[in-house]
């Protein structure tokens, strides 16, 4: 970080709409100051559009008088109920800027409610009802005081020594708004920096009222954790305050490692940040991103059109890939602990999950459960010799998902014993050349049998049934395992000869 003498803020602050914002606030008579993340920011010398400003008085006011100034190119947009307003500024077809006006207010709350009594407030009042020291400074824009930093509560002394902590009683602070909890540790992570002790004993004092927070704001939270360079670090702290116990049951119950004869599997919680930090070291430019054209045919990816965000939920898979385990394993005297079928059952409890914290329910689970139920066949195809047939089937599985299904497996590969991990990623290299050398050969064309259901029902005047079913299978098998090719003669004798050992011809 950078620290900044009120004359140098000023320079920095020396633009366009600070300026305008500073002559309307002084025709109006009132006290105005840029707030929060913005702010904040300058110091860090990150960049950042997210402009908050407080009026003592009417931010309405302001934002209203704002856009008279600005005319047509500015956009008002007015929350009567919320007692704020915001102004967007169209500078040119590709860039526009927004700033959010509020009044300084004073806040109360109720026990069970996150929704606090608002009163008109001074500027102290504002900065006390602040989530962060480090989102407390403030930063006045009238003429007079132009640049001068607002800082009661050592915000800038925080900021360079890395520390979260609140303007006020911790514990008051977290029991007003649960949600600031998250918040607390969405930004330790995002910014890498430490819960300073107070702080974190409240949270832990205070993990349960969490329940008060709806599943949408929690998940905003998880997924900026889940975003940040390591994710690994809020997921520790929230385990250690308590709050995943309350959010995420099924992961924080992995952190447990049982011992019988002597013999005690790994911590599959640490396990499993180590491989959501594996998943996150890898640029999202290497993630694969499909397009379905009408037809129902994959396109060739295209990164304008995403219509999912599939970094973010390849790290929701990395994360959710081993919660089976936990109701899965059982202790066999002959060869230890186990966990069989663990990604099976894990991919079942992915839409509970999913519901529970309103996450998407539609193409983002369906793709989650897809890689939790399918992260062990590509290490069972590397554990023994790679061949053709498992590889096709593998593909054929996973279709568009397989180069992230093998991201997320070769992440799940952290032993400590460094020749069987150089084993298991040559393995892994040799899946991805079979893998490779079948989608050059168009897999979707090579692997779907050209004789389909319809044309089995009108060969043999069958409805859909059981014997449809077996019947397409063989000939899907056959394909898959490389017996025939996939050309019409020979897949009719195959199926022409089940078809005779069932009975329909």
């Amino acid at each position: 970080m950078k620290l900044y003498s009120d004359e140098e803020l000023a320079q920095i602050l020396d633009q366009e709409i600070f300026h305008q914002i500073s002559t309307v606030a002084d025709r109006l008579g009132v006290e105005c100051y840029v707030v929060g993340g913005f702010v904040r920011d300058i110091f860090l010398e990150r960049p950042s559009n997210d402009i908050d400003v407080v009026v003592v008085g009417s931010g309405i006011a302001v934002a209203k008088e704002l856009k008279t100034q600005l005319g047509r190119k500015a956009h008002l947009s007015v929350f009567k109920n919320f007692g704020t307003a915001q102004v967007k500024i169209n500078k040119s077809p590709e860039c526009s800027l927004e700033v959010e006006f509020v009044g300084a207010r004073k806040e109360s709350y109720s026990h069970d409610s996150r929704k606090p009594i608002v009163e008109n407030g001074t500027l102290e009042d504002d900065q006390n009802r602040r989530d962060f020291t480090i989102n407390a400074m403030a930063i006045c824009l009238n003429k007079e005081r132009f640049g001068e930093l607002v800082d009661p509560f050592n915000g800038l002394a925080d900021l360079e020594d890395g520390i979260i902590a609140t303007p006020l009683d911790p514990e008051v602070t977290f029991s007003d708004d649960p949600l600031r909890m998250m918040r607390c540790i969405r930004f330790a992570t995002q910014l890498n920096f430490q819960i300073e002790d107070e702080t974190f004993e409240a949270l832990e004092r205070m993990a349960s009222r969490i329940k008060i927070v709806s599943g949408e704001r929690i998940e905003v939270e998880l997924n900026k954790i889940m975003m940040s360079a390591h994710p690994s670090k809020g997921f520790v702290d929230l385990q250690r305050s308590g709050l995943l116990n309350i959010i995420l049951p099924e992961v924080a119950a992995l952190d447990i490692v049982e011992q019988k004869n002597g013999r005690a599997h790994k911590n599959n919680f640490y396990h499993t940040l180590e491989v959501l930090e594996n998943v996150a070291s890898v640029h999202s430019s290497e993630f694969i991103v499909h397009n379905i054209n009408p037809a129902g045919e994959s396109a060739q990816p295209n990164y304008e059109l995403r219509t999912m965000n599939y970094e973010l939920y390849l790290r929701w898979a990395a994360l959710l890939h081993d919660i089976g385990k936990t109701k899965t394993k059982r202790w066999d005297p002959a060869i230890g602990w186990t966990f069989h079928n663990h990604n099976f059952v894990g991919a079942k409890m992915v839409g509970e999950i999913f519901r529970r914290l309103k996450l998407p329910m539609g193409t983002e689970m369906k793709y989650v459960q897809k890689l939790v139920d399918l992260h062990m066949r590509p290490q069972v195809i590397a554990d023994s010799e790679v061949t053709d047939s498992a590889v096709r089937r593998l593909l054929n599985d996973a279709g568009d998902d397989i180069d992230d299904l093998m991201t997320l497996c070769e992440a799940d590969i952290t032993s400590k014993n460094e020749v069987k991990k150089k084993i298991f990623l040559e393995n892994f290299r040799m899946v991805r050349e079979k893998l490779a050398d079948l989608k050059e050969k168009d897999y979707k064309r090579l692997l779907q049998p050209c004789i389909d259901g319809n044309e089995i029902m009108e060969l043999f005047n069958l409805k859909p049934s059981r014997e449809v079913g077996v019947l397409k299978q063989t000939l899907k098998d056959a394909v898959l395992d490389n017996k025939v090719e996939n050309e019409r003669e020979p897949l009719m004798q195959l199926l022409m000869q089940k078809a005779r050992e069932m009975g329909l011809q």
